[in-house]
C-alpha cells in the first residue's frame, strides 16, 4: 500500500499555461497507486484558475483543501472554502469554473472516473476538446467553424 497526504503533495506548474490559468497540479491518484479514478491536487495562486468553463460526460468533484476560492457552475458564482465538497454531473448541468480571487493561495483536490476517450466542451469559446488516448490523437475544435455532417467525406 502507498499512503499519499494530500496536504504536502508538491504541485508542478506548466510554464505554458497562460496567465489566469498558471495552477500547478499534483497526481496524488496516481502517486498512490490509482489507476481507475482521476485524482488531483491543484494549487491556485491569486487571480488564477484550474480551466475554462466546461463540463464533461464523466461525474466529477470538488473537495476544497485549504484558502478559497469562486465556483462558476450554471447557477451562478460561489464561494467556497475548506472542506467544501462539490460533485459536478455529467453533461452541461455540470459545467464549472474553480477560481481564486482572494489574497492567498487555494488548494482544491479534483477527482473523477475520466479516463480516455473523454470529450469537454467549453461553451464560452464555443470549442469541444477530444482526448482519445494518445497526446498526437488529441483535437481541439470550434463547434461553430468545425461542424459537418457525419457522411462528409465518405464513400
Amino acid at each position: 500500500m502507498v499512503a499519499i497526504n494530500v496536504f504536502d503533495a508538491q504541485p508542478e506548474y506548466d510554464s505554458s499555461d497562460p496567465r489566469g490559468y498558471r495552477s500547478g497540479v499534483a497526481a496524488v491518484g496516481r502517486a498512490a497507486g490509482g489507476m481507475t479514478n482521476n485524482v488531483k491536487v491543484y494549487e491556485l495562486p491569486t487571480d488564477q484558475s484550474v480551466s475554462p468553463y466546461h463540463y464533461e460526460y464523466e461525474e466529477e468533484w470538488l473537495l476544497v483543501l485549504e484558502g478559497t476560492v469562486v465556483l462558476r457552475d450554471p447557477d451562478g458564482e460561489h464561494p467556497l472554502g475548506p472542506g467544501d465538497l462539490v460533485c459536478f454531473p455529467s453533461g452541461p448541468e455540470g459545467a464549472h469554473k474553480v477560481s481564486n480571487p482572494g489574497e492567498a493561495s487555494a488548494r482544491v483536490m479534483m477527482f473523477s472516473s475520466a479516463r480516455e476517450p473523454a470529450v469537454a466542451v467549453y461553451p464560452d469559446s464555443d470549442k469541444i476538446g477530444v482526448w482519445p488516448g494518445r497526446g498526437s490523437d488529441t483535437v481541439m475544435v470550434k463547434r461553430a467553424d468545425g461542424a459537418v455532417d457525419y457522411w462528409e467525406g465518405e464513400r
